[in-house]
């Protein structure tokens, strides 16, 4: 028998120290470095199966779904157009009520071994787009994808994440309740496409154009905000989580993080897929 997860995990998150700088994403098959820099903060991180009621999409910017995938070969599902895009785009319209979902990509991630098509979990608290990143990719996505399309006056950008191993898993992901996260924070996070990262002076020497390159947000420290994980989760639930929604009047972004539960002495190593997209109200 497995250990009984705990109803909450006393751990630490990584956050950007204030003094940080030039932050950059270096990502290479295999491999990711961060330029920033971070230090580990007690948090607090809770059993979201043990809230009073369930956590919502748009209440706390993720949730948790069920769904029971036909794919056995994750590593040949990356692209668009593979037939696991298309189960996302089936379970995110039926989350959301979205008319349309152009899915981008997936990854797959995992605390063991990894290549040149499985990355390590991503260890800071952070959002995978910046509002100008969102809007940008929205924008390029819906004219490549629906050039005769009627328009939108909503968009999500998402990603739906899945386990792929068995529980309990030793690198859960954490989730921030949006509402405990204020407008104005985080910092943009450049993310540097290359075959090999970089060392020295060259991890921080110019590149020009940065402010246009694809980017992530990070944040700072905060008591105020509020964590939560899922633990033990299994092949057939998914989390929809939000980089980014453009109406505001709603939660909009949901930071996330991985984290190391050494409380589960009996813990599995975590393999999981995320796949990203942007979903449109019509």
């Amino acid at each position: 028998m497995p250990s009984p997860p705990a109803d909450e995990v006393h751990t630490t998150i990584d956050y950007l120290v204030p003094t940080s700088r030039i932050n950059r994403r270096f990502w290479a098959p295999g491999e990711e470095y961060n330029t920033g820099v971070y230090a580990p903060y007690d948090v607090t991180i809770r059993n979201a199966r043990l809230a009073a009621e369930p956590f919502k999409f748009d209440v706390q910017g993720f949730e948790l779904g069920h769904h029971t995938s036909a794919i056995r070969d994750w590593e040949a599902n990356y692209g668009p157009d593979g037939d696991y895009a298309r189960e996302v785009g089936d379970v995110v319209r039926t989350m959301t009520g979205a008319t349309r979902v152009i899915p981008m990509s997936g990854q797959i991630r995992s605390s063991g071994s990894t290549s040149a098509t499985i990355q390590p979990p991503a260890a800071e608290a952070h959002v995978d787009f910046t509002t100008k990143t969102a809007r940008m990719v929205a924008e390029r996505m819906y004219a490549m994808h629906a050039p005769d399309g009627p328009g939108y006056n909503r968009f999500i950008c998402f990603s739906l994440w899945r386990v792929l191993s068995d529980p309990p898993q030793n690198w859960p992901l954490a989730l921030c309740d949006g509402r405990s996260v204020r407008d104005d924070e985080g910092t943009r996070n450049t993310k540097v496409d290359v075959d090999v990262i970089p060392t020295g002076d060259a991890l921080f020497a110019p590149i020009e154009g940065e402010e246009d390159m694809v980017a992530a947000t990070i944040f700072h420290h905060s008591p105020d905000h509020k964590w939560y994980y899922f633990p033990d989760m299994t092949r057939d639930e998914v989390i929809l989580i939000k980089f980014h929604d453009s109406d505001h009047s709603r939660t909009w972004r949901a930071p996330h993080t991985a984290f190391h539960d050494v409380g589960r002495a009996d813990a599995m190593t975590r393999k999981s897929m995320e796949f990203r997209g942007v979903a449109y109200f019509e």
